[in-house]
């Protein structure tokens, strides 16, 4: 069991529901975040209104957990959206900018926010959730494989720069995982009839695949593993996909991760 207070951002539903449910069950006292705030139905955490692209918005939500407990011993990083899947040149640069604010800008908003607080008590973990994106191409969804690629490399410097601070840093780094986040994806801005058939084409492919995939639990799983680990990794693979997918990654000749990527998405080698 462990006592600490936690913040998870994007907590009204899938990864950041389930991750604050696990922390919750495993003694933390946790504050789940979303833009709406608190909302209906019963859940065994508190809710709080923060966009963690608002600097005004995200100091607000912390002024609040320090003014109840004076820490923050966990921050979890998971607000997030993504573009349906599409060519890159299908989204334009306001968009391609909108998703970098939230994915990415979001969680250097946040961490900027809690650092000063963590630093002052020696103490503090900070999860980013990633994806197996963050290592692995993805055609068709540039933008947000791009987001999580930056993410990755936040992730790792910074756990370099603080952890003679008694801080750590990490990034979970899940495959496909059956939420409703697909359901809610921005649909690209400037699309182009040339890539009409293939963009339909692999979106049902990725829906197949998701139709399939782990539930959010398992990512909750690693979250904690990471929050309470004594030496904690810098990156966690969530799954045993995610850690196959590592391993060909690492080990595996390029041409043939190259060739899987294409032939999983059933595009034209």
């Amino acid at each position: 069991m462990k006592s600490g207070i936690a913040i998870v951002t994007g907590a009204s539903s899938g990864i950041g529901e389930a991750t604050a449910n696990r922390l919750t069950k495993a003694g933390y006292k946790v504050y789940g975040t979303s833009r709406r705030g608190t909302q209906a139905g019963q859940r065994t955490f508190e809710m709080l209104p923060l966009d963690v692209t608002s600097e005004p918005s995200v100091e607000a939500a912390l002024k609040e957990v320090l003014n109840l407990h004076g820490r923050i011993d966990l921050l979890v990083n998971n607000a997030g959206f993504g573009i349906a899947p599409a060519a890159a040149e299908e989204s334009s640069l306001d968009q391609a900018r909108a998703i970098f604010d939230t994915n990415f800008f979001g969680i250097v908003r946040m961490t900027r926010a809690v650092l000063p607080h963590m630093r002052q008590q020696g103490s503090g973990r900070i999860i980013n959730i990633g994806s197996v994106l963050g290592f692995l191409p993805m055609p068709y969804m540039a933008l947000y494989s791009a987001t999580k690629h930056a993410v990755a490399g936040y992730s790792e410097s910074l756990d370099h720069e603080l952890r003679t601070m008694g801080i750590r840093v990490s990034v979970i780094e899940p495959a496909y995982i059956k939420t409703s986040f697909d359901a809610n994806l921005m649909t690209p801005d400037a699309p182009l009839d040339e890539y009409r058939e293939i963009r339909a084409a692999v979106d049902k492919r990725v829906k197949e695949v998701i139709e399939s995939a782990d539930g959010p639990e398992i990512v909750a799983e690693t979250v904690l593993q990471a929050a309470l680990a004594a030496r904690p990794k810098r990156r966690y693979a969530a799954g045993g996909v995610a850690g196959r997918l590592r391993l060909l990654r690492r080990f595996a000749p390029a041409s043939l991760v190259d060739a899987g990527i294409r032939k999983d998405l059933r595009l034209a080698t």
